[in-house]
């Protein structure tokens, strides 16, 4: 199998882990809040100097590419390209909240009957979400949603949905189905890459180094200081 330096930085988690023969063989995270500028760096330093000493060579690079924080996305996707770049090897792009999804998937504690919808805090009353059947295929493609108490509630209908991510906290008040099930403590991991990267490189699914831009699914918006001095 392949060696596998996986990156996420789409939420105010960073993370890197690098993986081997289909097991996470290091791994570093930093949940203090973003910092990505400062820790990514440092993490893949150290993950490409476990390689090396462990006479590892990188076959790819897989990024978690969105949707999320602008600012992280574009520090995480920024970096995977160099690396793919100067060390000649491909790069896989992983959309954000399926890797959410693969942290409860594997959980024996999980209902296997309900749904997955992963929800990144996009501010306000508004996540980025996705549902997800058992087979991590799309049954709400990603979106922006504005929360109401009718969020879902087609899904909420048919069976249990399990509401989880940092959007998925400010949405109890408000989404009270009683088949609305909640699970706190869920972030995007880098370490939780490792299955969905090893798929894609076995199927050849890259993307182009030189062009892949991260899954923004929002324009960013520059906003101005009340208090600025002139």
């Amino acid at each position: 199998m392949a060696v596998i330096l996986n990156i996420e930085t789409s939420t105010p988690v960073c993370s890197v882990a690098l993986s081997k023969d289909g097991a996470v063989i290091f791994n570093q995270q930093d949940n203090e809040g973003p910092s990505h500028t400062e820790k990514l760096g440092v993490f893949v330093q150290e993950a490409l100097d476990f390689a090396k000493a462990h006479e590892l060579k990188l076959d790819a690079v897989a990024v978690s590419c969105g949707p999320g924080s602008y600012t992280g996305l574009r520090i995480g996707v920024s970096t995977a390209k160099g690396l793919c770049y100067g060390l000649n090897i491909p790069l896989i792009a992983i959309p954000t909240l399926k890797v959410m999804a693969c942290a409860l998937l594997f959980d024996p504690s999980t209902d296997e009957e309900a749904l997955l919808c992963p929800m990144i805090d996009a501010r306000r009353m508004e996540v980025f979400a996705t549902i997800y059947d058992r087979s991590l295929a799309e049954v709400k493609p990603t979106s922006a949603d504005i929360i109401d108490e009718n969020s879902y509630l087609e899904y909420l209908e048919k069976g249990k949905v399990i509401f989880f991510g940092n959007g998925a906290d400010k949405c109890r008040s408000t989404i009270t189905h009683p088949n609305a099930i909640f699970v706190s403590g869920i972030d995007p991991l880098a370490s939780n890459m490792m299955a969905l990267a090893e798929i894609d490189f076995r199927k050849e699914n890259f993307v182009d180094v030189a062009y892949f831009e991260p899954f923004y699914l929002k324009e960013f918006v520059a906003t101005t200081p009340k208090n600025k001095v002139f």
